[in-house]
């Protein structure tokens, strides 16, 4: 359809230009009211709950308008060719964006400088077209529209002084604020300011002329429509009939071949554009100097980050062509990824509506003059880019994580802008007469030669600005990024004046130098940050017919391992980018290269991947986050400016037509009509480039079979990339024409179903890379998700139930449309008095244990959970407020829950929602909540973990086994709660009672308790079997087992211990079914393992010497897998130390095996008594070594031994003698020194007497074999919690 698309016959896709164009008011039908406008306003009123009936009683003639002020329909003119069948002409469209307000009126009073603008129209494959349309001012001459003129201004002054007379203050407001700044009051000023008398004025009407073509060479056409509006301005008539002109242009010019440029002729002088080549950056035309003199560098960087993060990106500014400029200058700076969504730079009026679009979007709005920012509503913001072009400024979301390098980054860009003078923060006197003005002096100045104003040397513009504000603010910036201002060369921005007068070509190679080098800046971004991105691409498929097919279920890119490999402070974009449509279209592009031809954005990356390649021999696993600038500037710069000196084509002249005599005659001021017979078709001899086109079209057309021939017929094959490129990829651009209900309504089911498939995809991602192992036993490839990952794919679940929420909406409030839902819920509730009871029951369940002591049930309840993050200080906007409940929610496997409860109330969802809103579509609501559920089955932390600094309330219950002890004790009981993030200090626990509420910082996952008592009273000793401790808030239940004594001279004599938690899940879990648990964290050892190994009462449950090595191995197995994850992954360390099968467990078993359990004198005899007895041994005897240095080392090794052995006997603790084992393997894992202590015990004599011959401590091989599995853990920097070693100062 563009350049690319598919031809037709003969050369015409090769044309320069399709179509000429011209637009507007048709004479016969007169004056009609625009109705898209009217539309408009209806929908409006709509949106302001007004009656519609006020909007339609004027049929569209709003009376508080002045007539000049108001729009009336255009009409396409003419226009030619006819239609060409590979780009058939859309009237409807081109009408619209060509006079995007309708049809305009002026009288002589007014300003009616000619205006350009230009305009895009996306196709539903995604190919584009250029208009590019001159706006100009011609006189009415028909009698009959200047007296319908009249009219209108008679009823509307008739209708104002009624309104004055009666008083009605608001009108009259509305009016004076429509004219002005409301000074004007009477009513004889409002008519002289706004009046049209036919007998006095001239009335002028705008028309414009229009080029649409392929390509969007914006400077050529440009020039090409200035030079046709002068011909008809001028006083002489032009040289030929503007039919040669016209004819020539769209018959005759060829587009320019790649890597050529191309002369050709306009009315007046000769034209130049050029095409970059095939290994060069695409065509782009828009002068990127107009982007950030607009909107300064800083913010270009932000709202560049918001479209490479596929926001919603709306652009706002009075003129077209600004919104235009913008928004291709940024999609350009894209390379080599493109924008896959709705793109339209120039949104009209009518399809105001659009905004409401749930996806991301980049359109441009026109503000009407003196309309604020704050009178503008917008239907969803949480996730909004707003960017005022005339404000120079903007408003970015909430979170969202820089670009990175970010300051080198805009240091580099900076320095390119001030080698071409232009200051990095934009021109923030941007405004038209300001531009004017500043243009007007810089040419006097130019000009001023003669009186030697200016040396001979070219005008140095940084000289100029020297001393401006603008100057002093970028040396703060320059300061700020570490850019140093005194040594940075600036070379002289204007080239050398010839005759006092800087000819516009040269200011234009300035423009195409600075645009190509600006656009070389941030390729060179992507290329390093990308440059080893194909080592990660998943090549699934055997053939593109199987890829398509299944494309949805494939995985194209091995995310994680790409992460892991990126340097950290990269991780928040990154992560957030590679989730984009644009990142996943541009691998699909990379998977379908195999089978056809390389997409060109793809193919020129590649090619420069290569060349770093070759230049940079590092390792590609080695990625540093080390700044390396572009090096390309200077060449890319070079070839544009060889190619504009020096010309590879020109094009026809324009010549004389085969015309009747006497139509078409010159009349100064107007736009003749055209002959159309002579413009309807091109020459029959389509000269060179037509035959040579020719011949590659029939090779093209032998390609296209044979690829047809391959794989699946055209049509189908884009049927399927439609289907495989997921979402929004039909919904380019919004229907530019027939705007009936129906249109309407079928444009938003299709967002329903966008948004239904979005969430489907989204939860089934998020599933599948929790559920760890099981879910590659499933099938589901390779799973390893991590805390980044899972906090990007929360962050855009966030972001998916905002554009839910927000679609559809009657009235909007707030910033969050969630949140206010959720507060208007939380307000009806609060309303009805039996809100004490929530209408869904409790619904955690009760914890049973054998003593019947429970944790009390925490109740369900959605209003609850809102208070939960209402009374969190650290979260000030209602976007924060969202995200934090939805996080909460979902931690508390309540989102699907609290969302249902929340729409139950259909009062107030209708109230809240249009009928075609997501949230009224029955069926897809359900469906939607029922992925939100599949969410259940995994433990996210997301709320836990995210805010770290809140207080929390906890509660802790002690349960204590009845049958065989006390269940209360007389000593006075003490607890210190630990997590992750931190402990609650030693807390002493009520007398008499087992449970207790406390609050403090967010601990984060609980790791571990420490329980203890006095010793005091009678009833000291006390056997306990766990301590439960419960997350008020996010009602996270952890389970300490214990099952040991706490008490001097009984068990081992502890009078503390060190508890090892884990998570309980509840009992709504358990009925998911086990089939798709996370795996369960290892536990404190178990009660009955514990209990075993202590009174060593010869049960069944002894392990034989293989279980026990393998313990040992599986043991200090999982501490290395540990290490070798992403630190934010790692989970606690603790528990692989002292949880159920952790190091401490199994070492236990290994110095157990073998171990004489005779009791002597009916006392226990533990593990540590035989480590004190090694002690006593190591400090007496002299050893006798086989030579010096072994002597040395083991003298050392015993000195270290006995020195922590006694350190922690001697710590002011009362923990019992398996307490004192775990703290001592804990200190030896910890300094690397446990490989050494182990032979130490093995060949000291009181192993003799205390263990069998065969025990696996006298056994040389199995001693050597467990030294060299313990040597392994020594490249390790182990930092032990702070509880297990709390005391022991060695």
């Amino acid at each position: 359809m563009s350049g690319s698309g598919n031809p037709g016959p003969g050369a015409a896709p090769c044309r320069f230009a399709h179509y000429f164009v011209l637009c507007g008011i048709d004479a016969e039908s007169g004056l009609e009211p625009d109705e898209l406008a009217v539309l408009y306003q209806y929908l409006q009123a709509d949106l302001h709950g007004k009656s519609s009936d006020t909007a339609d009683k004027t049929s569209g003639e709003n009376f508080d308008q002045s007539p000049l002020r108001r729009t009336f329909k255009s009409k396409v003119l003419a226009h030619y060719p006819q239609n060409i069948e590979w780009n058939p002409f859309d009237q409807d469209a081109v009408n619209m964006l060509c006079m995007p307000k309708g049809l305009s009126f002026r009288t002589q009073a007014d300003n009616r400088d000619p205006q350009l603008h230009s305009f895009i129209i996306t196709r539903e494959d995604g190919s584009r077209t250029y208009g590019f349309v001159l706006t100009f001012f011609e006189e009415v001459t028909s009698k009959q529209i200047c007296t319908a003129m009249q009219t209108l201004y008679q009823m509307h002054n008739a209708e104002q002084y009624s309104s004055v007379c009666a008083s009605s203050s608001c009108s009259m407001d509305s009016l004076a604020s429509s004219i002005d700044e409301g000074d004007a009051t009477s009513l004889a000023k409002l008519q002289r300011y706004n009046s049209y008398d036919i007998s006095r004025d001239t009335l002028y009407v705008s028309k414009c002329i229009c080029l649409i073509t392929p390509l969007p060479f914006m400077q050529a056409c440009k020039k090409f429509l200035i030079q046709l509006y002068k011909a008809v301005t001028s006083q002489q008539p032009p040289p030929l009939p503007l039919e040669s002109y016209i004819h020539n242009i769209l018959y005759e010019v060829p587009l320019p071949p790649p890597g050529r440029s191309l002369k050709f002729y306009g009315v007046y002088e000769p034209i130049i554009c050029q095409r970059p080549g095939p290994n060069e950056l695409p065509l782009s035309d828009y002068p990127l100097r107009e982007v950030f003199e607009l909107l300064g560098l800083e913010n270009l960087v932000q709202v560049f980050t918001c479209v490479l993060l596929e926001m919603q990106i709306l652009l706002y500014s009075q003129d077209y062509q600004r919104l235009m400029t913008v928004a291709e200058g940024i999609t350009t700076l894209l390379f080599p990824f493109q924008w896959q969504h709705v793109y339209v730079p120039i949104l009209p009026a009518s399809l105001l509506h659009f905004l409401d679009a749930p996806v991301p979007y980049l359109m441009g709005l026109q503000s009407k003059e003196g309309t604020d920012r704050s009178k503008l509503e917008l239907p969803q913001e949480a996730n909004l880019c707003f960017v005022d072009i005339d404000n120079h400024f903007i408003e970015l979301p909430e979170e969202f994580p820089q670009f990175p390098n970010k300051l080198e980054f805009i240091q580099e860009i900076s320095e390119v802008l001030l080698q071409f003078g232009i200051p990095p923060e934009g021109n923030l006197h941007c405004s038209d007469s300001a531009t004017k003005l500043k243009n007007l002096v810089l040419s006097d100045l130019v000009n001023d030669k003669k009186n030697g104003n200016i040396p001979s040397n070219a005008l140095n513009m940084y000289e100029l600005l020297k001393g401006n504000e603008t100057i002093a603010r970028l040396q703060a910036l320059a300061k700020r990024t570490g850019v140093s201002m005194e040594k940075m060369t600036i070379s002289t921005p204007l080239t050398e004046e010839k005759d006092g007068k800087l000819s516009c070509e040269e200011l234009e190679l300035r423009d195409y130098k600075l645009n190509v080098q600006l656009r070389e800046v941030f390729a060179n971004r992507f290329t390093q940050m990308f440059a080893d991105y194909e080592a990660f691409v998943i090549q699934a498929a055997p053939d593109m017919e199987s890829w398509l097919t299944n494309r949805e279920q494939m995985q194209n890119f091995d995310k994680a391992s790409f992460l892991s490999d990126q340097p950290e402070p990269y991780l928040p974009f990154l992560s957030h980018f590679i989730e984009t449509q644009m990142f996943a279209t541009f691998i699909d592009n990379k998977i379908m290269s195999q089978w056809e031809e390389k997409d060109p954005f793809l193919r020129v990356f590649d090619s420069r991947i290569e060349k770093i390649r070759l230049y940079n021999v590092r390792a590609p696993a080695l990625r540093t986050s080390n700044y390396q600038k572009c090096s390309t500037l200077k060449e890319a710069a070079q070839s544009i400016e060889q190619r504009l000196m020096k010309i590879d084509h020109t094009a026809i002249h324009p010549h004389l037509l085969d015309m009747k005599i006497g139509q078409g005659k010159y009349e100064q001021g107007f736009f003749p009509k055209l002959q159309s017979d002579v413009l309807a078709t091109g020459p029959t001899n389509n000269n060179r480039w037509a035959s040579r086109s020719a011949t590659t079209q029939r090779r093209k057309d032998r390609l296209r079979q044979h690829s047809e021939h391959i794989g699946l017929d055209n049509d189908m094959r884009e049927k399927y990339m439609q289907e495989a490129r997921s979402l929004g990829k039909n919904l380019r651009q919004p229907k530019l024409s027939d705007l009936s209900p129906a249109v309407i309504a079928q444009t938003n089911w299709k967002f329903v179903e966008g948004l239904l498939k979005e969430c489907r995809m989204k939860t089934k991602r998020m599933l599948v890379e929790k559920m760890g192992h099981e879910a590659v036993e499933l099938g589901h490839g390779e799973a390893n998700i991590t805390g980044l990952e899972e906090n990007t794919l929360i962050a855009s679940l966030c972001d998916l139930l905002e554009r839910i929420w927000s679609h559809g909406l009657q009235v909007k409030q707030g910033k969050s449309a969630l949140w206010s839902h959720l507060l208007q819920y939380q307000e009806r509730e609060e309303k009805q008095e039996h809100s004490a009871e929530s209408p869904v029951g409790g619904g955690t369940e009760r914890r049973k244990s054998d003593t019947g002591i429970t944790l009390p049930t925490l109740r369900v309840s959605l209003i609850q959970d809102m208070r939960h993050v209402q009374n969190m200080s650290e979260i000030k906007t209602d976007v924060g407020r969202a995200r934090a409940w939805i996080r909460l929610s979902l931690e508390k496997k309540l989102l699907s829950q609290h969302l249902k409860q929340l729409l139950s109330n259909q009062a107030l969802a209708k109230k809240l929602y249009k009928r075609y809103a997501f949230l009224r579509c029955e069926e897809e609501r359900e469906q939607f909540l029922y992925h939100l559920l599949s969410l259940n089955a995994v433990d996210y932390f997301c709320f836990t973990s995210v805010f770290t600094t809140i207080m929390i309330p906890y509660r802790s219950v002690i349960i204590p086994i009845k049958k065989l002890s006390n269940a209360i004790t007389t000593s006075n009981p003490w607890i210190c709660v630990s997590g992750e993030l931190g402990d609650s200090g030693v807390m002493q626990i009520p007398k008499n009672h087992l449970e207790m509420t406390f609050e403090c910082q967010n601990l984060g996952k609980l790791t571990t308790v420490q329980i203890g008592h006095d010793n005091s009273g009678l009833l000291a000793k006390w056997l306990v079997d766990c301590v439960m401790v419960r997350n008020e808030i996010t009602g996270h239940t952890y389970k300490f087992p214990c099952g040991r004594w706490l008490g001097k001279g009984v068990d081992d004599g502890s009078l503390e211990r060190i508890l090892i938690g884990e998570l309980v899940s509840s009992a709504a879990d358990e009925e998911l079914g086990k089939q798709c648990r996370t795996p369960p964290q290892q536990k404190s050892p178990t009660v009955t393992r514990r209990l075993s190994i202590t009174s060593l009462t010869g049960r069944n449950t002894r392990p034989n010497t293989g279980q026990i090595q393998e313990g040992i191995g599986e043991a200090v197995n999982n501490i290395v897998k540990h290490f070798h994850k992403p630190e934010k992954e790692r989970g606690s360390l603790t528990i692989l130390l002292c949880g159920e099968n952790g190091l401490v467990a199994a070492l236990e078993q290994v110095f157990h095996h073998g171990f004489k359990s005779a009791r002597i004198f009916h006392k226990n005899v533990f593990i540590w008594d035989f480590i004190e007895k090694a002690v006593a041994y190591f400090e007496t005897s002299d050893h006798i070594g086989d030579n010096e240095e072994a002597l040395l080392l083991q003298r050392s090794s015993c000195k270290t031994f006995c020195h922590y052995v006694n350190a922690i006997n001697t710590a002011p603790r009362n923990i019992g003698k398996d307490g004192k084992f775990q703290i001592l393997v804990c200190l030896g894992t910890r300094d690397h020194l446990l490989f050494q202590w182990i032979p130490l015990l093995a060949e000291c004599p009181p192993i003799t007497r205390m263990y069998e011959e065969n025990a696996l401590l006298r056994d040389r091989m199995t001693v050597n074999s467990l030294i060299r599995v313990l040597q392994t853990l020594q490249d390790f920097n182990i930092i032990l919690e702070g509880s297990l070693i709390k005391g022991v100062d060695v």
